[in-house]
């Protein structure tokens, strides 16, 4: 487990060594994912996300992400879905500013052991129409790398379906198209998270951990620190 422990303070470190001109922000962000496999080769896939202003100020972003999967083989899967985000931006002495934005993506994902724990690649590409307070809709598409790792606390000679775990993932993102009408940079983000959890069945999770989001913007740079927690059900 050292070895991932060492990965995750090493993201952190390119993450706030990138950014080192940079706005410092604290938030909470509140995950759900619910994976329904409906049959041997089909299922459906939904995550929902409640992210926090700054200092946990107001509830800012809201997303709901559905997607319907085929299950290639035990280890790789591929989903495609929608993707409604909302925004809202609270100014001093004037209106809140509410924004949408629209995504279609698609996503590939590849998981396997490793040594007693479990790791997954998800690589996903996004078709986004990003609403603007001016009325005039932006057309990107943006691809993300993600890797998961789950590992036991625990000795099992079994598979896992009882216990508590220690999480890292870490995910980066990267503008495709129309980047300059965005932070105008092939480099979008990174988020890199370590994280507690345990497993009460086969079917549900839950754990809680620390993620560091650092954002490349046109003007100014941001490091999020968030302390998140998130439910896993899978039926």
């Amino acid at each position: 487990m050292r070895k991932y422990l060492l990965l995750a303070a090493f993201f952190c470190f390119i993450s706030t060594s990138l950014f080192a001109q940079t706005v410092n922000q604290n938030s909470g962000w509140l995950f759900f994912l619910k994976s329904t496999k409906l049959s041997e080769k089909w299922g459906l896939h939904l995550d929902v996300q409640v992210r926090s202003a700054d200092e946990w100020g107001y509830v800012r972003n809201v997303l709901v992400r559905p997607g319907l999967t085929y299950f290639i083989n035990k280890n790789s899967n591929v989903t495609t879905g929608y993707l409604l985000a909302t925004t809202k931006t609270q100014l001093s002495n004037l209106p809140d500013v509410n924004t949408n934005e629209h995504r279609i993506w698609e996503q590939y994902i590849y998981s396997h052991k490793l040594g007693s724990g479990a790791l997954s690649h998800r690589f996903r590409l996004e078709q986004r129409f990003i609403g603007q307070p001016t009325g005039d809709d932006i057309f990107s598409q943006r691809i993300r790398y993600f890797f998961r790792f789950v590992q036991p606390l625990q000795k099992k000679e079994e598979a896992f379906t009882k216990g508590a775990f220690a999480a890292l993932q870490n995910e980066t993102f990267f503008n495709l198209q129309n980047k300059d009408q965005l932070n105008g940079s092939l480099f979008d983000q990174n988020r890199v998270y370590l994280a507690a959890g345990y497993r009460f069945s086969k079917k549900f999770d839950v754990e809680a951990g620390y993620l560091n989001q650092a954002i490349n913007g046109r003007a100014n740079n941001t490091v999020n620190h968030v302390a998140q927690l998130a439910f896993y059900t899978r039926f």
